[in-house]
């Protein structure tokens, strides 16, 4: 099987566009826009130099949905419809340059604690509805599992996969260094067959570090042999800038 290797940073949010001009030379096909800050696809202006940067550069694109102060587990339900509306917004925005959109899952508040069955049923729900987005503009939308970080949904990989399961327009985003701080990377590299799309970056297991491939205590061996026998698709480096996107490559060329 053969993986596409692209590039993101989410600590570019806030910068200016030239940096994404060094994905190519720093080795990857593709960009993966993190849509927020400068790079949100609802600002026709932003939208507008993502488009020019793609065209000039000829690199592929990928997009990791809007986070910040949304909640597909809300139960304040402005807050909630709001944040399906947003990511039902940049999924049909993104159809105009990619078939792949992650989306994160929600997080549970002190009031959600107490209904949990309610929860899933609305959280569930919110995935139908940007599905069936996506189901319309031809894109793939990817729940991405989350770190060990408070009360996240989505950390094992029964529980995401138990989440997207019969939601037509959804597959899975495995972060390879998202389960290592989970303690269910091996978990999660059991299914590696059945995800639609991957992360990877490195940690220590105890904080979502985001450091380069190779870095860390991950058995990168065993997380690269696995791709190779499992998946075919988009695997898409994280980082914050174009030194650490070259470490992770040369890194990457040397097990896969």
């Amino acid at each position: 099987m053969s993986a596409d290797f692209y590039f993101a940073s989410s600590a570019k949010i806030w910068s200016s566009i030239e940096w994404v001009y060094g994905i190519k030379d720093a080795g990857y096909t593709g960009w993966e826009i993190s849509a927020e800050g400068n790079y949100r696809l609802d600002n026709p202006g932003s939208y507008s130099r993502i488009k020019e940067v793609l065209e000039t550069t000829g690199l592929k694109a990928s997009v990791h949905a809007p986070f910040s102060d949304l909640n597909l587990a809300s139960m304040n339900y402005p807050i909630y419809n709001e944040s399906v509306r947003q990511l039902s917004e940049c999924v049909r925005l993104a159809s105009d340059i990619t078939e792949r959109v992650t989306i994160h899952p929600g997080y549970l508040s002190p009031a959600a604690k107490l209904v949990p069955d309610k929860v899933w049923s609305l959280h569930k729900d919110a995935l139908r509805q940007i599905g069936s987005v996506a189901e319309e503009y031809g894109v793939l939308a990817c729940l991405e599992n989350m770190p060990d970080i408070g009360d996240f949904l989505c950390k094992d990989p029964e529980e995401i996969f138990g989440m997207v399961d019969r939601v037509e327009g959804f597959g899975v985003t495995i972060d390879v260094g998202h389960a290592n701080t989970a303690g269910m990377l091996d978990g999660f590299l059991k299914k590696t067959g059945l995800a639609s799309h991957m992360h990877l970056h490195g940690n220590f297991g105890e904080k979502d570090e985001h450091l380069p491939v190779g870095k860390g205590n991950i058995d990168w061996k065993k997380v690269f042999s696995t791709i190779k026998s499992n998946y075919s698709g988009i695997c898409v480096v994280e980082g914050r800038n174009i030194g650490e996107a070259k470490e992770s490559c040369r890194e990457i060329r040397g097990l896969y």
